[in-house]
């Protein structure tokens, strides 16, 4: 877990640790879960900017998860090519090294800004900032975040999201739900990827991995699809489409919404931030805005900080 592995200092916010940053000093020198602490906090108020920013946009988000070659990036050119006529979508790209994706996604005409996290396995807030200055969200309807592949930490960052896909595929064996349940437990929706492969895997089946899905008590839906031939992609389309339908009455009326909280990070959070921060129903620790950050904001949006954690969820 990124709480022990020491993979949550990431390139995106290990300024904060280093030299003159914020979290470089402790009360007692450089007490290790104090800058765990500290990071966490940090990362959950880039979040709540990066949600503010995306909200001002009128931009629903969404982070998708997985194992490496679960099929997140064929899945987002499938998605563009049936969308792509009447929604505009843009990609931030998340892997160790290589700008692969982003090629891909570009090639079908479509925004996309690569982050390479170097040995960090997962996205955090500042990363997903930094990558804003380079995006134009005007005009786009659907921003994804395709997250670093890996079935744990990825859960464990809050990005500015405002839902998590998860995706398991058929060749990784149907028992990741039971193997992996942070993950699982944080996605608002799961997709079973590949399913072109069943009649060659039979060994996988798709009923026993959402049966595995349901002892997490997760009600997330469930769908089965390919990217290939038909792929029964109608679900998933419908899918964005009343999510991002759901995101337009949220924002007519002020309001915003966040995916379920990961359990990994829920330790740390419930211990309480350096400013003493509540924990709410879902587990998250919810932190008063009234510092300064200390960094600059290049992409021309506002930073009041202004909006209520608190603030009803759809």
């Amino acid at each position: 877990m990124c709480d022990t592995c020491g993979c949550n200092i990431t390139p995106g916010n290990e300024h904060l640790v280093r030299g003159d940053g914020k979290l470089a000093r402790t009360a007692d020198g450089r007490a290790a879960v104090t800058v765990l602490q500290g990071l966490l906090t940090e990362n959950d108020h880039q979040a709540a900017h990066n949600r503010e920013h995306f909200d001002q946009h009128g931009v629903l988000t969404l982070n998708l998860m997985s194992s490496p070659g679960a099929g997140k990036t064929s899945l987002l050119e499938a998605t563009i090519d049936a969308l792509g006529g009447h929604l505009k979508i843009a990609v931030i790209e998340g892997d160790l090294e290589t700008e692969n994706d982003a090629v891909r996604i570009r090639a079908k005409g479509v925004p996309a800004v690569q982050i390479a996290t170097g040995s960090a396995c997962h996205l955090d807030a500042h990363m997903v900032h930094a990558a804003l200055h380079n995006l134009d969200l005007d005009g786009v309807d659907l921003l994804f975040i395709e997250n670093v592949g890996n079935l744990v930490c990825p859960a464990s960052f809050d990005l500015g999201q405002h839902r998590n896909v998860a995706l398991i595929s058929v060749p990784e064996g149907d028992d990741k739900p039971a193997k992996y349940p942070v993950m699982f437990r944080a996605a608002d929706l799961v997709l079973c990827t590949k399913s072109d492969l069943l009649p060659l895997l039979p060994e996988f089946d798709p009923r026993r991995a959402e049966g595995y899905l349901r002892n997490l008590a997760s009600g997330a839906p469930f769908q089965i699809l390919s990217t290939r031939g038909t792929g029964q992609l109608g679900p998933w389309l419908a899918w964005l489409e009343v999510e991002l339908a759901a995101q337009r009455a949220r924002r007519q009326v002020g309001r915003t919404t966040r995916p379920a909280i990961q359990a990994a990070g829920a330790g740390l959070h419930a211990a309480g931030g350096p400013d003493g921060g509540a924990v709410s129903g879902h587990g998250h620790t919810h932190h008063h805005h009234g510092d300064g950050h200390g960094h600059d904001h290049g992409h021309g949006h506002d930073h009041g900080h202004g909006h209520d954690h608190g603030q009803p969820q759809a």
